[in-house]
Parts: C-alpha cells; structure tokens; sequence
C-alpha cells in the first residue's frame, strides 16, 4: 500500500511518466502557478501597483510557497523510484544537490530565511525568480535543448576556446597599438578586453574605439573575423537540432513496446 501510493504521487509529479488526467491536471496547475509567481516578481517592481494590491501578492506568495513546499518535499520522498537517484539516503541526497533539487530549494527558500533573519532581505526574495526554471521540468522543449547541449558539448567547448583566444589575442594587440594615442580608454589588456567583446559581436557601443590608422585596420579585420566565429556556435546548435528532432521524429513511427514500424 505504501509503494503503491508513493508510487501514485511520483507518476503525478512527473510531467511524461504518468498519462492520466490527473496528472495534467496537477502539472498544469503547477505551471499556470509558476507563470504566476513570475509575473508577480514583475509587477512588484512598480510600486503605485505594489503598493495598491500589496495584500494580495502577500496572501499569494504564503499559498505558493506552501504548495512548492509540498511538492520539493514528495519530490524528495518519491525521487527514489527514479533510477537515477535509488537508495533511501544516498539517492535523496543526490537529487537535493541536482540541477532541479537546487532550483526547487531556492525557489522556497527566499521566503524562509527573511523569516529567519527577522528582516526582509531584497536581494534573496529576488531569488524567487528561480521558480521560473522550474518550468524546465513540464517543457518537452527543455529536454531537447539539454539533449543538444549534451551531444555538441565539445564542439561548443572547441568553438568557445577560439572565441575567448581571439578575444585575448585582440585585446593585447589592441593595447600595444592605441594605448600611446588614448591612455585614458585603453589603460589595461584587461579594460580592452570590453573593446573586443563589443567589436567582434559587432555590437559597438562606440564608448571605446581606435582613432590610429593601423588600430582603425586592426578594428576592421576583427569585426569581419568576429563574425565567422560568433556565427559557429549558432551553427553548432543548428546541426544539433535538426539531428535531435529528426531522431526524435524517427522513433515516433515506431511501437515503444514492440519496437515495430507504425502503419
């Protein structure tokens, strides 16, 4: 009886596991009420609207934090059936210090500690703004954008090395040439360094830029070079989708059970 409904409450937490109406149910219950505490952080930003409904996003943050806090504590107790996280102790353990243990947590805990603390503590009620990543779990379009992330790792890892060398690179010749002509804007490689990130994305927000021939050449070379390699990752990404929805697309015509083509 036990397993039976720790096991009931697990396939209702999950968002792909369970199939039933109920589970639906209370998985679109939990999205429209993190849409909703992500509105709320907005809108009390502006004060005239803060102040006029400021009872009401007290009484909804208490309800919120009351059903969140429900829901990271079943999911701690039925995270075991999981079989990534088996084991009474070691298997709950991990998924408390997992991406979505820590996002769960944190999306509880601003409201907990100015409790503590005996005072209201802005920044760490800021923090609330974390319940939005617990979308990441009911959205299939995150699994596929952490699928891709997984299987081009190291091509985005080989893309972001030749990106951030070619930023060191153009940072200290960009120094040596315009530091004699403006010391003020190029005191240091480390300053430079915001000349190379706004040149070579093409941004420019022209607070920083050569004014001698051969930084202005320099400059050039560097933006029509920037642009090749910050567009690599963006076709990285690319491949990776196309190859991810394509396989996805492919096991769809086939039985999840007996693996046979569907008619």
């Amino acid at each position: 009886m036990y397993l039976k409904i720790k096991r009931k409450i697990y396939l209702l937490l999950d968002p792909f596991d369970g199939g039933t109406n109920w589970d639906r149910v209370v998985n679109t219950f939990i999205v429209i009420l993190i849409i909703l505490n992500t509105l709320a952080v907005i809108f009390e930003t502006v004060n005239s609207f803060y102040l006029r409904y400021q009872g009401m996003f007290k009484y909804f943050e208490i309800f919120s934090v009351f059903v969140f806090s429900i829901e990271y504590l079943l999911r701690i107790w039925t995270c075991t059936l999981a079989d990534e996280f088996k084991g009474p102790v070691k298997g709950r353990l991990k998924y408390i210090v997992s991406f979505g243990g820590i996002v769960d947590l944190i999306s509880i805990l601003p409201f907990y500690l100015p409790v503590l603390a005996g005072y209201d503590l802005r920044f760490i009620r800021m923090l609330r703004l974390f319940r939005f990543f617990k979308l990441g779990r009911f959205l299939h379009a995150v699994k596929v954008i952490s699928s891709v992330l997984h299987e081009k790792k190291d091509e985005l890892l080989i893309s972001l090395s030749i990106t951030l060398s070619l930023i060191i690179v153009a940072s200290c010749m960009m120094y040596f040439v315009e530091h004699g002509a403006q010391p003020a804007k190029f005191a240091s490689i480390p300053e430079t360094m915001w000349w190379s990130v706004s040149t070579l994305t093409t941004v420019g927000y022209g607070d920083m830029y050569p004014i001698t021939p051969l930084g202005k050449t320099l400059t050039a070379c560097l933006s029509i070079l920037g642009i090749g390699m910050f567009a690599l990752p963006a076709g990285i990404l690319a491949s990776g989708f196309s190859d991810v929805m394509r396989r996805h697309k492919s096991e769809q015509n086939y039985c999840p059970h007996c693996g046979k083509e569907l008619q």
